[in-house]
């Protein structure tokens, strides 16, 4: 897309010290199954959208195979505001950032200000004559592992000038700063986690960060490593990364995840007893669930919206919610470190250099996913498109970049190299019963909820709005189970799974099961002058495709069974329902 503002030359005080992805060519998006709705529909509408210039660009949706449906949310509908998009944060203003209530950052977070921050210009991108390619971290040659380490040493060399804006921690405390309270906009804290613009300021963010690094080693096609969590074969920590001494290693890392052991894509602080096949299984599950499932709308994949002037942590999308989120926490050291140093919080992450490598990965989930097709598509709201962040440059020249300018990567200078997704194929079709639970012998909702703590499995009956539902009628609205006002303290690790047409005694380290809906989370994470750590949300599970998986299509009533993973002594639910709405 074009940009709208010219780029003026701003001078500032420092001083300088493989092919095409897979998804682009495969396109399996044209053709997806959801259960028995394996049906062609031809869709003739046209959808249209204007670009930062005003004019309106008709993009024809192809032959797809509707279905997927499902719609996932963690937090109470945010009503769509208009011309308040969150604006670059006021740098002069930028102070104290904060790990918890009683413990602030040792150190400033905040960046070295322009001369004059006015005059900051939008970013225009370089020409380029090639694409840099992000390889698959596990599958990288030891040339590469040497230029990545030499780079990322040069970058931690020019630490010796603490207000470099090109020295490993400040680049390091730009997260910091912009996650844990030291910018705020429209007189409350800026929060770039929990919402949507997740995607886009981790997308900036790595860009500036990769092209800093080949600047290092005058290597302009230099590209940032991906972890490949998603593939059985990179569900480790990457190998180039546990090499002790070198520059990418970091100690402060979970030493029991180390040597090859296989990741958690669902972890939250405990360790699940099983073994490396069925944790990868897990993964993979978790991964259909959360890319396609559960995300078949843009603000589902994305996150809540999150306008000028609204509380920060509206609600995460899927990818955020897992598996961002527990491969931060598997990979920190929270058993040695206070607060889960470097991955596992928030302030510290962008110390450890894997965690640009996770990022990568999960800035690549964003591509898949648009690969899908269906209504997978960017945001069209004025509130996202024009949303702002602040950045330096490789030059050290300091930028402001807009969302709307980084929704396509290739433009933007960069692609992956290709890895195969099984997830893809991975629909779990599993069942952990035969037939139909026993809804008579299970209470009503109605008795269960309000429920005071979910600190055991719980399981219960409810009723359906409507059933034996017409293929044009699964199309037009998707069955949601809903759990209305969820509490909890927001300081604390939570998950839950929720399960359909099994009892309590649900074997809940099996996920590649037909029953498995989904997975409630939250990270800690405390917004100082709140004035209350008691985070309230509704939670939304798509259960059309589920119940079609189950045969339980057909059926007025049926069972639904929470099992508590984290935290759930601190959970509270105040009711549970089943209603039908528009995707």
């Amino acid at each position: 897309m074009a940009s709208v503002c010219k780029s003026t030359t701003l001078n500032t005080p420092f001083t300088s010290s493989t092919k095409s992805s897979l998804a682009s060519t495969s396109k399996p998006s044209q053709l997806f199954l959801h259960g028995k709705r394996n049906q062609t529909f031809k869709i003739s509408c046209k959808v249209s959208n204007n670009d930062q210039n005003g004019e309106t660009n008709s993009v024809d949706r192809r032959n797809v195979l509707l279905g997927l449906g499902g719609l996932y949310g963690v937090a109470n509908a945010v009503p769509l505001a208009t011309a308040n998009p969150i604006p670059p944060p006021d740098l002069t203003s930028c102070s104290k950032a904060h790990i918890d209530e009683t413990d602030d950052v040792e150190y400033s977070c905040c960046p070295p200000k322009p001369e004059d921050l006015d005059k900051v210009p939008y970013y225009k991108f370089p020409s380029m004559t090639k694409l840099r390619i992000r390889p698959p971290a596990h599958a990288a040659d030891e040339e590469y592992i040497a230029k990545y380490n030499l780079a990322t040493k040069r970058m931690r060399e020019l630490d010796i000038n603490p207000t470099d804006p090109l020295g490993f921690k400040q680049q390091a405390n730009i997260h910091c700063a912009y996650c844990n309270g030291a910018y705020k906009v429209g007189g409350k804290e800026l929060q770039v986690h929990f919402s949507w613009l997740f995607f886009p300021f981790h997308r900036w963010y790595l860009y500036f960060y990769e092209r800093i690094l080949g600047s290092l080693i005058n290597d302009p096609t230099f590209g940032l490593p991906y972890w490949n969590w998603d593939h059985p074969k990179g569900m480790r920590l990457p190998p180039m990364f546990d090499r002790e001494g070198s520059s990418i290693y970091d100690d402060k890392r979970n030493q029991g995840h180390r040597n090859g052991t296989i990741i958690d894509l669902g972890h939250f602080g405990e360790e699940v007893q099983t073994t490396q096949l069925q944790m990868m299984t897990n993964n993979l599950t978790l991964m259909y669930r959360q890319m396609i499932t559960n995300a078949p709308c843009p603000l589902l994949f994305f996150g809540a919206p999150y306008p000028l002037g609204s509380d920060p942590s509206p609600g995460m999308g899927t990818i955020e919610n897992i598996p961002h989120t527990p491969v931060h926490i598997w990979t920190g050291d929270t058993p040695r470190q206070k607060h889960g140093e470097n991955m596992g919080n928030f302030y510290s992450a962008g110390l450890d250099p894997v965690f640009y490598c996770h990022h990568a990965n999960v800035d690549r989930m964003w591509n898949e996913w648009k690969q899908l097709g269906g209504k997978r598509r960017d945001l069209t709201q004025k509130d996202w498109l024009n949303s702002e962040f602040f950045f330096y440059d490789e030059n050290r020249n300091p930028f402001r970049v807009r969302v709307r300018d980084c929704l396509d990567s290739k433009k933007m200078g960069y692609d992956y190299a290709p890895m195969p997704t099984p997830w893809r194929n991975f629909k779990p079709i599993r069942k952990s019963t035969t037939g139909k639970v026993n809804t008579s012998s299970l209470p009503p909702a109605s008795q269960v909820f309000p429920l005071a703590k979910l600190d055991k499995a719980v399981s219960f009956s409810i009723n359906r709005p409507a059933s034996s539902r017409t293929q044009p009628e699964k199309n037009e609205q998707e069955e949601m189970l809903t759990f209305n006002k969820i509490q909890y303290d927001d300081r604390k690790y939570i998950r839950f799974d929720v399960f359909l047409n099994v009892d309590k005694n649900v074997n809940a380290d099996e996920l590649d099961k037909a029953e498995f809906a989904g997975s409630y989370t939250s990270l800690p994470h405390v917004h100082t002058g709140s004035g209350s750590h008691a985070a309230s949300v509704t939670f939304r599970l798509a259960i059309t495709e589920l119940l079609e998986d189950s045969g339980l299509e057909d059926e007025d009533t049926i069972a639904v069974t929470l099992v508590p993973k984290k935290g759930g002594e601190d959970i509270s639910i105040d009711s549970a329902e089943i209603k039908l709405e528009a995707c």
